[in-house]
């Protein structure tokens, strides 16, 4: 059974996990040295960041959604866990506080693109390059709860 909660502290290193596994599995399109460069930026704030994770009954993480304010800031779920809803009920819990949520999303990472649009977010743009300036194009995407 998955619950959901606030992460705490002791939860970081398990976040940093997911990201990992979750990039490894669906960001085969980075540059190994970008890969390794936007590794070393997330260490930097990911395990201490406050987000939303989903938990399995030992109360391990196996997905996080990240937030400022109405922008969904980052959302990973465990490869082994893909699938099963743990993000759509992430992305759910975040609308039912928020009249709308926006996200950006690698443009070519497809599977991203399409879970966003099959559970209801919208094209809004397109910028050439990623947030740090890099050749990683990006899709705005909005949902209106």
């Amino acid at each position: 059974m998955i619950s959901y909660r606030p992460s705490f502290p002791d939860d970081g290193e398990r976040v940093v996990e997911i990201w990992r596994r979750a990039v490894d599995a669906t960001h085969d399109f980075l540059k190994p040295e970008d890969r390794v460069a936007i590794e070393a930026e997330v260490l930097a704030f990911l395990p201490t960041a406050p987000m939303w994770l989903a938990v399995d009954d030992a109360d391990v993480a196996v997905a996080f959604m990240l937030l400022d304010g109405a922008h969904m800031q980052a959302l990973f779920v465990d490869p082994e866990h893909r699938g099963t809803g743990v993000g759509r009920t992430l992305v759910a819990l975040a609308l039912a506080t928020r009249p709308s949520l926006t996200t950006d999303v690698n443009e070519q990472n497809v599977q991203a693109v399409g879970f966003y649009e099959r559970i209801g977010f919208s094209v809004t743009g397109r910028s050439p390059v990623d947030g740090q300036g890099r050749a990683y194009p990006l899709v705005h995407l909005r949902k209106d709860g």
